[in-house]
């Protein structure tokens, strides 16, 4: 990885994500599902709300370091509030 110039957090990122696709390919697999209306008002399943939270927290994550800065703990809080509002309702 030294070629790249990547530092721990962009691959501890990166790892995050692989491991949830492994994840969510596995529960795919075990416990079929099918798609469920939300208050968006589009058949979804747990990949596409999984896709919509991480787009939504890229877009939450720029949001904050334009506006606020470099504090990022705290934006991951709204993140996480986020994912668990698109799970739960969408």
């Amino acid at each position: 990885m030294a070629w790249m110039a990547w530092t721990w957090p962009t691959a501890a990122f990166f790892a995050v994500i692989a491991a949830l696709l492994v994840i969510f390919t596995i529960f795919a697999i075990r416990y079929p599902e099918t798609p469920r209306t939300g208050v968006l008002g589009i058949e979804t399943t747990r990949g596409d709300r999984l896709f919509i939270t991480l787009l939504g927290s890229a877009f939450i994550n720029l949001a904050w370091l334009g506006l606020i800065g470099v504090a990022q703990p705290a934006a991951l809080i709204v993140c996480l509030i986020y994912a668990a509002a698109v799970f739960r309702w969408v």
